[in-house]
């Protein structure tokens, strides 16, 4: 191996242009690949700016040509040369005009046969990805795509800065504190037998920081979360997270959206009409069956319940009582896209979102109806379901009836799964809204009392503040928002609770006494006792903001080195069992047999 000794690079591979014609230049980066042709080796050398051609010529130069004949695939090397026209010119590359004819090599570091191939259209497993994932960022859309999450964050920070933003950072060992999810819990040294939390979020202390009068905070900060893992989530992630000072809902909807209106024009070009139309939580799940609605396609639900309810097909009829409900969706001419094994298909889809299954009826000629259950509904129902769904020939509606809860579920999900079929999810056209008014909160299906929605900070709407100590708490509703970007929730956030009071009605609400609140979040109620300002704010996850941002759906594909679905580093092979001093030293005995 060769050492660089005051050797200094003077160009990325990527850079070099015409322009650069005749000029001495260091070249350092990867061979991707070579080709001998006797007395030339063509060598394309990659940094993270992109590949460059470098000629060996055995006439130019025997010591370099004998070292470039020896050189493998992912060598480390440094070249030195003068930038040449290329002969055969490759208007795919960038630097597809010039070629660098090589005057001295150094081998910098050798490479044994990667276990996965260096290029972007590799088919190679995810898991083995993240085992070898330093071979794997090495690709250029990895690369890409860590260098636009770099560029995001520097476009929040100076756009946040220049609006009169604080960057303060928050302590990551904090108390434990239930504000939805488990915590991810540090045992302490010093303190035997307690322990701190790794922070869900920043959400006390940003808090905290507005009773101090700061006025307007902002974080990029890691959060960290243990719960079962879906596609979109990782155990620890990265949140953009803001608080402001003597604002309401509509101000801080105002100058978040303008911030996503500056990353869109910078990142892509792409210009976002404000202001951002706006939904109630009530009309999403009315049309769309979601919170976090995709409106790029329509598909809207539609509520035939009061239609079917003395109908002949018991399962709609006895769906048709409160809080139940019957309701579908008109796949306008794809009838005939969809045989009666791939509704099957589709019927098992919704099956996994709690549905009992999916009927269906295809629409023909006349509004004649073909469907398993036509039969059951008489010629004035038919003629109602049809013309309530605004159904044609051509027409496929699928229906879906049950708790209310499981048809939105359900049904929301058969429409994207509908929409995925018919390759209508264009990630080119972005499609965005707010969704308001959310339920304060929302029943836990395994114990039946109700918890805090968002969390329990998140202010009611004015109206409901009494209500808080009532036996509707269905009905309450949150000064809280979400926004949504092509079905994806990219950001929430609420207007605060400022009152100690109000703060208490809302623990006790949530079954915590006066005791159980003030051990738990005493600090809090405390701070609020000595001139805490009306707050509220947002946080924004920056790992699916830029998944949005560069195109894939793979949330892994934007975040360096990411968990497995087991919340596990294949890398690393990180969570590992603790050495037995270290288990000793913190008092902690681990009990889990073999």
């Amino acid at each position: 191996m060769e050492t660089l000794n005051g050797l200094k690079r003077t160009h990325y591979c990527g850079d070099l242009r015409a322009t650069n014609i005749d000029e001495e230049v260091v070249l350092m980066g990867w061979v991707q690949k070579k080709r001998n042709l006797g007395g030339l080796v063509f060598v394309d050398l990659r940094d993270r700016s992109g590949l460059c051609q470098i000629i060996f010529d055995t006439d130019v130069d025997a010591e370099a040509f004998a070292k470039a004949e020896k050189l493998g695939s992912e060598y480390v090397i440094a070249v030195t040369g003068k930038v040449s026209e290329r002969s055969s010119k490759n208007p795919n590359l960038p630097t597809g005009d010039i070629e660098i004819v090589a005057t001295s090599l150094k081998v910098l570091n050798k490479s044994e046969t990667p276990p996965i191939y260096i290029k972007d259209d590799d088919n190679v497993s995810e898991e083995l990805k993240l085992k070898y994932r330093y071979l794997d960022l090495r690709k250029p859309s990895m690369q890409q795509k860590l260098m636009t999450r770099s560029r995001i964050a520097n476009i929040v920070r100076n756009y946040l800065s220049s609006n009169n933003f604080f960057e303060i950072e928050t302590p990551f060992l904090i108390k434990p504190t239930p504000e939805g999810a488990r915590d991810y819990l540090v045992p302490s040294r010093v303190n035997p037998g307690k322990f701190y939390a790794l922070p869900q979020s920043p959400q006390l202390f940003k808090q905290l920081l507005m009773v101090s009068g700061m006025d307007r905070y902002f974080q990029i900060v890691k959060c960290f979360r243990d719960e079962d893992l879906r596609a979109d989530r990782q155990p620890e992630f990265t949140q953009i997270d803001c608080e402001m000072s003597f604002v309401e809902q509509s101000d801080v909807m105002e100058i978040m959206e303008k911030m996503v209106q500056v990353l869109f024009k910078e990142i892509l070009n792409v210009d976002v009409e404000l202001p951002l139309p706006v939904m109630t939580y009530a009309e999403a799940m009315e049309r769309y069956g979601s919170d976090k609605p995709d409106t790029r396609f329509g598909y809207e639900l539609t509520n035939i319940s009061d239609i079917v309810k003395d109908c002949g097909f018991g399962v709609f009829a006895n769906a048709t009582k409160p809080g139940f409900s019957v309701r579908g969706i008109n796949v306008e001419g794809k009838a005939e896209e969809f045989t009666k094994k791939q509704i099957g298909k589709l019927e098992d889809h919704a099956k996994t979102y709690k549905a009992k299954g999916l009927a269906w009826m295809k629409v023909g000629a006349n509004k004649e109806v073909t469907s398993p259950i036509a039969k059951f509904f008489s010629e004035e129902e038919l003629t109602n379901i049809l013309d309530r769904m605004n159904a044609k020939e051509g027409d496929l509606l699928l229906f879906v009836a049950d708790k209310d809860t499981v048809v939105f579920d359900a049904l929301g999900q058969v429409r994207l799964e509908v929409a995925r079929r018919l390759d209508l999810l264009d990630n080119s056209v972005y499609k965005m809204l707010w969704v308001t008014e959310f339920p304060l909160f929302e029943e836990d299906e395994e114990t039946g009392r109700f918890i805090a929605k968002h969390h329990p900070f998140t202010s009611p709407m004015d109206e409901d503040i009494d209500k808080l100590d009532g036996d509707d708490k269905a009905s309450l509703r949150a000064k809280a928002y979400d926004i949504v970007i092509n079905g994806y929730e990219v950001g929430g956030g609420s207007v605060r609770i400022f009152n100690s009071d109000v703060q208490k009605k809302m623990f006790a609400a949530l079954g915590m006494d006066e005791e159980e609140s003030q051990e738990k979040f005493g600090f809090l109620l405390d701070a609020f006792k000595y001139g805490t300002p009306p707050h509220a704010g947002i946080a924004f996850g920056l790992d699916r903001l830029t998944m949005i941002l560069t195109g894939t759906t793979n949330i892994k594909d934007v975040i360096a080195f990411p968990k497995n679905q087991s919340a596990v580093c294949p890398m690393t092979n990180a969570p590992a069992v603790a050495d037995t001093a270290q288990l000793e030293e913190l008092n902690i005995e681990v009990n889990i047999e073999e």
